[in-house]
């Protein structure tokens, strides 16, 4: 196997961020994106910001106008009042491409103007913090991106985890083709994002805290409205000042590259074994293969076991496939992302990214290379010992495996509907 290759360079970390209570930077204009359909707390944290930040700015494109208008309403305002509105034709009947093609250039005229210490990209409510963040990122100077924040109310997560209703029905499309659902959407909203920005709201209890923190482990979490710290006449941005957490998370600096891999199925940082004030996240990791039909025939118990699932997988007819799996709300979505390394020649390993050729690396097996099964589960009263039955019900057989990857690949496909092959 080729080894994992070195490391990122020095121009794939992190941007990092001005210095709290810094001017604005000639040539420079850090943005921070903040979006989630937890549409209070995404408002809050956003004019938190605003008042925290002297010399910030938010951007809102309003995509509910579409509709009525066929356009998307533009904002630019302060803590205090909107400072210029515009509005943007819709292209291809899509108001979220409308909303990637005004982007960049309302940025653009913001850092032309000089004036601005933070931009903050408040999000429509369905839209997703990745797309906008790289298309940003792909710009360029003068625009930096600095921070990814998805807003919070904890006792929100687990009724919109458990919504499988279409974001159409719901009024949240963002084009005439969507076809996402409240559940899975939110699910990547609060998965991608490095930072919470948490609500304090008083219907929250442990539960939900405990489902938040196995939902997203490795986040950084910020009161949107800390306690009042620090010594008197302390400033928004002083240390421990009012607030100081969120502003300071909005400008300490995202790595573009590393949330992309985040992402991906291959490398992804899937949660670890817990149980905690009743929730509890089950982490199923396996070389052998599923059996398709059987698998198929188990997928609508399984998706419906945990409010959130997640991974990898393979299987024994499509030995070469490295299947995602990403299940919320009832509904679970089935994609193939690409060969596994293990099935490609030595000579291809060069145009793999370094991030994925560690991944890789770490969980090598000398018969099946990086194929695996690593499937994990999190929701509350999970029934871990019912989903590993299941699970392992799906496996080939000793003597199924036996028989080798030949026998394998004349099974009957199931998948093929499902994975949209002719």
């Amino acid at each position: 196997m080729p080894g994992p290759g070195p490391g990122p360079g020095p121009g794939s970390g992190p941007s990092p961020g001005p210095e709290p209570g810094s001017g604005p930077e000639r040539g420079r204009l850090p943005v921070a994106i903040v979006g989630g359909l937890h549409a209070d707390a995404r408002k809050a944290a956003v004019q938190r910001l605003l008042e925290t930040v002297p010399g910030s700015v938010a951007l809102h494109h309003d995509l509910s106008t579409a509709a009525g208008r066929g356009t998307v309403v533009r904002t630019v305002r302060d803590a205090t009042e909107t400072v210029s509105y515009g509005e943007a034709p819709l292209v291809n009947d899509c108001a979220c491409c409308a909303l990637r093609e005004d982007l960049v250039p309302e940025l653009e005229r913001i850092a032309d103007a000089g004036l601005t210490r933070l931009a903050v990209v408040e999000l429509w409510d369905s839209v997703e913090p990745r797309a906008m963040a790289e298309v940003v990122a792909a710009h360029g100077a003068p625009l930096v991106v600095t921070s990814v924040v998805t807003a919070v109310d904890p006792a929100l997560i687990l009724p919109y985890l458990g919504n499988g209703d279409d974001l159409a029905d719901a009024g949240l499309a963002a084009a005439a083709s969507d076809q996402r659902t409240v559940a899975d959407t939110w699910a990547r909203q609060m998965e991608y994002a490095p930072v919470l920005a948490i609500a304090d709201s008083p219907l929250a209890d442990d539960e939900d805290r405990a489902l938040l923190a196995q939902l997203h482990p490795t986040a950084t979490q910020v009161p949107i409205d800390p306690p009042e710290e620090g010594p008197p006449g302390a400033g928004p941005l002083a240390a421990g000042g009012r607030a100081g957490p969120l502003a300071a998370a909005a400008l300490a600096g995202f790595d573009i590259e590393a949330a992309a891999a985040r992402q991906h199925p291959a490398c992804a940082l899937l949660p670890q074994e817990a149980d905690e004030c009743g929730v509890a996240t089950y982490v199923w990791h396996r070389r052998r293969p599923f059996h398709p039909g059987r698998l198929y025939e188990a997928l609508e118990d399984l998706c419906c076991a945990a409010a959130r699932s997640r991974g990898r997988f393979w299987l024994a007819d499509r030995p070469d496939t490295l299947l995602a799996w990403d299940a919320a709300g009832g509904a679970l979505c089935v994609e193939s992302t690409g060969p596994w390394l293990a099935s490609l020649p030595d000579a291809d390993w060069e145009r793999v990214p370094p991030l994925r050729r560690a991944a890789a690396a770490l969980d090598w097996d000398p018969r099946h290379g990086d194929r695996c099964q690593h499937l994990v589960f999190v929701s509350p009263a999970l029934d871990r010992d019912g989903i590993e039955r299941l699970l392992e019900s799906c496996l080939l057989t000793d003597a199924e495996y036996r028989a080798g990857p030949a026998a394998w690949k004349r099974l009957p496909p199931a998948f093929d509907t499902l994975l949209e092959v002719s």
